[in-house]
């Protein structure tokens, strides 16, 4: 067996898939946000940690340490921890991706713009690590110095945890979470002497940089050794497993954010909208894709759940929005986090407009849900130009904001193209587990096409005009989100 552990931003998972691709076992955990200001967001990674330790004791202990044959690991992607080297202890809160501490500190470093895209292919964004590490340098005493002693270590949380299960024997890290920290030139795959300086980070306190199918240590908290084999980024690993190496594929995670990312082969796309990063990295070959990172998915759900109280679950949210024929001019900007592709504004604020006396949880709840798709929609057009044709035939998508049918069957109407939904929603981990199975031996990259089930295509319906306005509507809502964030700054 493969056991994944697939660690996101609201929970971790354990799954032991059996050398056919099914799932044998499972354990999943919530571990909480915490957010100290307005934009700031952080995790504990001590919590990170032994919620991690726990589902992968309830599934090894269901299915026996013996029979497993490696452990994979796929993550939430840019997620910072600094920790001591000498104690394990980290000196200060996870920083999470979605965190915008940072912002400011972005556009001081603004005339490293373009420095920045050229060799990284990412953004000069708070969304990514380096200004969290910076940020927590500056901001707890005496790190700066400690980190130029190498006394520290920095790692996203594929590294954190390979610490942790090794007993601090590996300190590593794999090229596609690398390629997410603003620190790793993309053309050469090596940290970046320039961008170090840049930032004023040392080197010494960064993991060393493994291919996706290489050994990362060896487990040694069960009976006996199990190696670490196969790591990626998580919006990597689902575009793995929905075999996005297969020309056109573009899929999209309906997570806590959306994620669209296509495969460019051995092409590093050009885009002053999508970030190019690289996809993976196998038997010696690295493959890079084009990627569209929207920071707010399905945590909008979760806020219209949890803070609003519209609905009991996020399940509610398909038969409230079925209840009315439309959103009755409601718009929902869910910039709750600023917003990412294709606008890449940290100080943007979420909104909802269009609201009357007549407006209901159950217009609110369908506007929400239809701005999933607008979004989608905003980094599909762009992303189509980089596909043969200039078009996508077929969005696969993944996640569990896609068991909505009502949503899913949107989606196909404002993007005007079929969606293909598998039968197993969660394919990141499925696509760490087929990365570290071929590491392993196990399968091949056929198999991961024969593995993949589908469950449905939803086909667009044709002639739709109330959609193409309605999302002619939702851009200028944007438009004047974007006015309002810049006026808060």
């Amino acid at each position: 067996m493969i056991v994944v552990l697939d660690l996101g931003t609201t929970g971790n998972r354990a799954v032991a898939f059996s050398d056919q691709g099914h799932r044998v076992a499972q354990a999943y955990e919530e571990f909480p946000l915490y957010t100290p200001q307005p934009g700031w967001v952080e995790q504990n990674p001590i919590e990170i940690w032994d919620s991690c330790l726990r589902v992968l004791s309830k599934v090894m202990a269901e299915v026996g340490s013996g029979s497993v044959v490696a452990i994979g690991i796929t993550n939430q992607r840019e997620t910072t921890i600094v920790w001591d080297q000498a104690t394990g202890q980290p000196v200060y809160n996870a920083i999470v991706w979605q965190c915008r501490r940072t912002a400011k500190l972005c556009q001081e470093l603004s005339q490293h713009r373009d420095l920045v895209k050229s060799k990284t292919g990412l953004f000069l964004d708070p969304y990514f690590s380096a200004t969290k590490i910076k940020w927590i340098l500056s901001n707890v005493p005496g790190l700066e110095d400690r980190a130029r002693k190498g006394e520290l270590r920095f790692g996203t949380v594929d590294s954190w945890i390979i610490w942790k299960l090794t007993q601090g024997r590996s300190y590593v890290t794999d090229v596609t979470n690398a390629s997410r920290t603003l620190l790793l030139n993309i053309h050469t795959g090596q940290y970046d002497d320039e961008l170090l300086n840049l930032f004023d980070i040392p080197k010494a306190m960064l993991p060393e940089v493994r291919s996706c199918d290489a050994e990362f240590g060896e487990c040694l908290l069960f009976n006996h050794p199990i190696p670490i084999r196969g790591v990626m980024g998580d919006q990597h690993a689902s575009l793995f497993g929905n075999a996005g190496w297969q020309d056109g594929v573009v899929k999209n995670t309906y997570g806590t954010g959306l994620f669209l990312m296509a495969c460019t082969g051995g092409n590093i796309a050009e885009s002053d909208q999508l970030i190019s990063t690289i996809a993976w990295e196998l038997a010696g070959k690295r493959a890079y894709a084009v990627e569209g990172s929207v920071f707010t998915g399905g945590s909008l759900i979760q806020w219209i759940r949890d803070e609003l109280g519209l609905v009991n679950s996020s399940g509610d949210t398909e038969a409230l929005a079925l209840s009315v024929n439309s959103s009755d001019g409601v718009v929902v900007v869910p910039a709750l986090t600023g917003l990412g592709a294709p606008y890449w504004a940290p100080h943007a604020r979420g909104s909802i407009m269009g609201l009357s006396r007549g407006t209901t949880k159950a217009h609110i709840v369908r506007a929400a849900l239809e701005s999933l798709a607008y979004q989608t929609k905003s980094v599909a057009d762009v992303m189509a130009s980089f596909l043969p044709g200039g078009t996508i035939k077929t969005l696969r998508v993944d996640g569990g904001a896609c068991q909505n049918d009502f949503l899913m069957q949107f989606q196909a109407d404002i993007l005007g193209c079929d969606i293909d939904r598998p039968t197993d929603l969660e394919t990141t981990a499925f696509g760490v587990a087929l990365m570290s199975g071929i590491a392993s031996g196990i399968w091949t990259l056929e198999d991961g096409i024969r593995l993949r089930k589908m469950d449905r295509v939803f086909v667009p319906e044709t002639g739709l005009k109330p959609v193409s306005t309605g999302y002619r509507r939702w851009k200028q809502a944007v438009d004047l989100a974007l006015v309002f964030g810049e006026a808060q700054t």
